[in-house]
């Protein structure tokens, strides 16, 4: 049986605490600091499944006072890469290997990232696995999807 992944055990440690998701998320910011632009604050985590929410702030906003393309793209592989970290055997490596998104309404509110990958394919030859991730607004309205293909591979 292999270990439990650093990332899942730390969340079970951290996310049913006062402030510990806030935490969690910072830490994940301190390992991949690009992440840290959005101010993200992971919701959910298990494998399979990953939720992360972003407030509307002047920071990740565009011209016109909206969510920026960008940061929701940021959005999403942050939730498609900590699902990929959860879910993915540690015999396994993973990588993005590519992104494809619909910007479907404006983004005019707070956002949230769900990345699900239900049921879990089984993980045994390089493949390449195509992580869905979807972003609502308050409104519980998608205004973004992204695919993003991973490219997941034993470890040598």
């Amino acid at each position: 049986m292999s270990k439990p992944v650093f990332a899942l055990s730390l969340w079970h440690k951290l996310s049913g605490k006062p402030g510990g998701k806030w935490f969690y998320s910072r830490l994940i910011c301190r390992r991949a600091p690009y992440f840290s632009s959005i101010m993200p604050l992971v919701q959910d985590l298990r494998p399979g499944y990953c939720e992360v929410r972003a407030a509307k702030r002047r920071a990740v906003t565009n011209h016109i006072g909206t969510f920026h393309a960008i940061a929701m793209c940021n959005m999403a592989e942050l939730a498609g890469g900590l699902l990929c970290e959860v879910s993915v055997p540690t015999t396994h490596r993973w990588i993005p290997k590519g992104m494809t998104v619909e910007y479907l309404r404006k983004a005019e509110t707070d956002l949230r990232a769900v990345a699900a990958l239900e049921p879990l394919p089984a993980f045994n030859e390089a493949a390449e696995l195509p992580v869905t991730v979807a972003v609502y607004d308050q409104q519980e309205q998608v205004v973004f999807r992204a695919v993003i293909t991973m490219w997941i591979s034993p470890k040598k």
